[in-house]
C-alpha cells in the first residue's frame, strides 16, 4: 500500500465510531429480566449504551462507566458478545455520516436493584421477543409468524431459492421434524428482519418482502440494533447455561432447588421435569445443603443450597443441562 492510499485509509477510520451496549440481566422469580432505557418521547427502549472514548482505559472499562452513569448499576459478570459492523450502520453527524462499530456486553447480576432513575425500567426479555417464551406452551404469536414464513418460502421463484427458504425456515422456527432449538434466537430474529416482520426493517428502509403493515405487533422493538444485541445475549446465555455454571451469577448466595429450576426454564424459556432436574443438578455436584430450610410458597419447609465453586476445580465443563425442546409442527 502507498503512503498516500495509507493516508487516506487512516482518514477513513477516523469517520467510525465505536457504541458500546450492555444487556444487563437479572432472574426476579421466574422471569428474566434485562435493564432498559426509557425514552422521553415514547420511543423504543434502549440498551444502557454509550460511545468509547479517549479517556477510558479499556472497551469494559468505557462500558462500566457509562453503565453506572446512566442506570447506577455496577456490573459483576461481563462478557463480550459480538461486535456489529455492517456497512449500513451509520450515524448522522453534525456534518458528515459517521460509520458505527457497535459491541455487545452481556452483564449478569443478582436481584438486588439499582436505586430508582427515571430513565431506567428492568423489563422481562420476552416482552421483546414473545415467540421464546415456551413455558405455557408453543407461543400462539407463532401461528401468524409461521404462515407469513410459509407464503415467503412459496413466492420464491426458483425451486432451488424455494427449498433453501424452507429449509432455513424449517432449521429456525422447529418446522416439521425439526426441533425447537432455543439457542436459535438471533437466527430467528435475523430472519424476520430479512423478510420484514419486525419494525426495524422498515424504520431502517431496509429490502423487505413485506409491507409494513405486515409487522408482527406482539414484541416490542428497540432503537438502532439494540434488539439484535439483546437476541445475540439471550442466544449466548441459553447456550452457556448447559456447559458452564453461569446460571449461579444470577443466583442469591443461598437458595432452593425450586429458585435454581425456576431460574434456567425462565432463561431457557422452556419447562423441565422436576425430578430429573434435581438428579442433573446433584450428579454434577453444582450444589451443596447449607443445612438450613426456608419456607416454600405453601409453607412447607425447602432445603436451602449454595452453590460450589470448587465444581470449576473438579469438572472441565460443568453446567445445568436441560432435557430436549420439542418438536416443532
Amino acid at each position: 500500500m502507498s503512503v498516500r492510499k495509507q493516508q487516506q485509509a487512516i482518514a477513513a477510520s477516523r469517520e467510525l465510531a465505536v457504541d458500546l451496549s450492555a444487556v444487563i440481566v437479572c432472574v426476579t422469580g421466574d422471569q428474566p429480566q434485562i435493564l432498559a432505557i426509557r425514552s422521553e418521547d415514547d420511543a423504543p427502549d434502549a440498551l444502557p449504551s454509550g460511545p468509547f472514548e479517549s479517556r477510558h482505559r479499556t472497551l469494559e472499562a468505557g462500558l462500566r462507566s457509562w453503565v453506572e452513569s446512566q442506570t447506577r448499576q455496577c456490573l459483576g459478570y461481563v462478557e463480550q458478545l459480538y461486535t456489529f459492523g455492517d456497512r449500513n450502520r451509520m450515524v448522522v453527524g453534525s456534518n458528515r455520516r459517521v460509520r458505527m462499530l457497535s459491541i455487545g456486553y452481556l452483564a449478569l447480576v443478582r436481584e438486588a436493584r439499582p436505586e430508582n432513575t427515571s430513565n431506567t425500567v428492568w423489563r422481562n426479555w420476552y416482552q421483546y421477543f414473545p415467540w421464546e417464551d415456551w413455558r405455557s406452551g408453543k407461543p400462539a404469536v407463532l401461528a401468524r409468524i409461521e404462515r407469513q414464513l410459509r407464503s415467503w418460502v412459496a413466492d420464491a421463484e426458483a425451486t432451488g431459492d424455494r427449498r433453501a427458504r424452507e429449509e432455513r425456515v424449517r432449521a429456525c422456527f422447529g418446522l416439521g421434524n425439526i426441533r425447537w432449538s432455543d439457542e436459535r434466537v438471533l437466527e430467528r430474529y435475523e430472519l424476520l428482519y430479512e423478510i420484514g416482520l419486525v419494525p426495524e426493517t422498515h424504520r431502517d428502509r431496509a429490502p423487505a418482502w413485506c409491507l409494513a403493515d405486515d409487522v408482527i405487533k406482539e414484541g416490542a422493538s428497540m432503537i438502532a440494533d439494540h434488539r439484535r444485541v439483546l437476541a445475540t445475549a439471550i442466544a449466548r446465555l441459553r447456550g452457556k447455561i448447559k456447559y458452564r455454571p453461569v446460571v449461579f451469577e444470577l443466583m442469591p448466595p443461598t437458595f432452593t432447588f425450586l429458585n435454581l429450576q425456576q431460574a434456567v426454564e425462565a432463561l431457557a424459556g422452556l419447562l423441565m421435569h422436576k425430578s430429573n432436574f434435581r438428579r442433573l443438578v446433584e450428579s454434577q455436584g453444582l450444589v451443596e445443603d447449607t443445612g438450613e430450610m426456608s419456607a416454600g410458597a405453601a409453607g412447607r419447609p425447602a432445603r436451602l443450597l449454595r452453590y460450589r465453586h470448587d465444581v470449576l476445580l473438579e469438572r472441565p465443563v460443568p453446567g445445568a443441562r436441560r432435557p430436549q425442546a420439542p418438536r416443532g409442527k
